[in-house]
């Protein structure tokens, strides 16, 4: 038995191994001094956002990018008290969802695309605060770069508690293994809060095309159809200066069903490395769990079990404190109490992603 558990959280280590190989492979990148010419569509899709979309707005307003080459698009999905458009400098377009799949949020950019003026697409969410040289570090890397697709950074902007620091340290793993991912030409995720890509492209892709019956994934599927077809223009920008801000949820029931959200699409994913690093690391926390069980009933060497613990959570701290070192310049609290947790969170959250439903802006599915 304890080889089983051994060998299976042998090959856990080994994959975070590789992701923190892949971390130290993606340069961090620094804007260079040039004139801004790139034109950008924000697509804004919501719901139920009227007292989030004023702060993202108002952050929008104080960029450092011309606000002629740039517009916003907000795409309303149905929500139950109508958004004003505030007075702004800034071009904003307010337009409700077409509804033509299981997907709001695809539907929602499928809507916004063809409304776009500009070729570049930004996503980001009503939630969200993005920093002030966003488009301007972008405008840069596209200028610099053959791209057509650019996955960012996000973080969480949350309070002091246990709650809001579990989900940091949970997004920085998620953060630290897309980085990875990309560093070792295996990218299979990335963050629609964070995330652009050009109109030509997304029509080439056939947008959502193939996975619109999955709820959720707007980005992740769309940027695996990218590099299926076309890995060689699609990036990480890597830059303290584009990494969008967004706020953590404030139940640990909300935190579940955000996180069931998220893994239920992993069996759709193209990616194979997507799907077998998602098996691995499910499998490796299970181990975890099932040997810390057999180790308190005395029917496996309780050191063993310590050391299995012991070893995963200083391989972990080292993607996690070098991802939260680019994220963020405040320190790591409930490191090892979230450790702990980690485990019992995640299989959790993967067994009823495959046998539950769960609740998402007020809808199930």
């Amino acid at each position: 038995m304890m080889i089983i558990f051994f060998s299976i959280v042998f090959l856990y280590l080994l994959a975070i191994i590789w992701l923190i190989y892949g971390y130290t492979k993606v340069p961090l990148y620094k804007k260079k001094e040039v004139t801004p010419k790139t034109t950008f569509s924000i697509l804004v899709p919501f719901r139920n956002e009227a007292e989030n979309l004023p702060i993202l707005l108002e952050s929008i307003a104080k960029l450092k990018y011309p606000t002629d080459l740039f517009e916003v698009l907000l795409i309303d999905d149905a929500s139950e008290e109508k958004f004003q458009i505030p007075n702004s400098k800034l071009q904003i377009t307010l337009t409700n969802t077409i509804r033509q799949s299981n997907s709001p949020k695809k539907d929602a950019i499928t809507t916004g695309v063809p409304l776009a003026k500009n070729e570049w697409i930004v996503t980001t969410d009503a939630d969200c605060v993005v920093p002030e040289n966003w488009l301007l570090t972008m405008d840069d890397y596209i200028q610099n770069h053959t791209v057509e697709m650019i996955a960012g950074a996000v973080t969480y902007d949350g309070n002091p508690s246990f709650l809001h620091h579990f989900q940091q340290l949970d997004l920085t793993s998620l953060q630290g293994a897309t980085i990875g991912s990309f560093g070792i030409n295996k990218s299979f995720m990335c963050n629609g809060a964070n995330f652009a890509y050009t109109k030509s492209l997304f029509q080439k892709l056939n947008g959502f095309e193939g996975n619109d019956k999955i709820a959720s994934g707007d980005d992740v599927f769309l940027l695996q159809k990218a590099i299926a077809q076309c890995s060689e223009k699609v990036d990480y920008l890597k830059s303290k200066e584009t990494i969008v801000r967004t706020q953590p949820t404030d139940s640990w029931k909300a935190l579940f069903h955000q996180r069931v959200r998220w893994a239920s699409k992993t069996s759709s994913y193209q990616s194979r490395f997507g799907i077998g690093l998602g098996l691995v690391v499910f499998g490796g926390n299970l181990s975890l769990i099932l040997g810390l069980v057999l180790g308190l009933l005395g029917w496996i060497p309780f050191l063993y079990v310590a050391i299995l613990w012991l070893t995963k959570f200083m391989v972990d701290s080292v993607l996690l404190y070098t991802t939260h070192r680019f994220l963020s310049h405040s320190k790591m609290h409930y490191w090892i109490a979230s450790s702990m947790l980690y485990p019992f969170f995640s299989t959790s959250v993967a067994l009823y992603a495959v046998f539950g439903s769960y609740e998402w802006k007020g809808r199930r599915f």
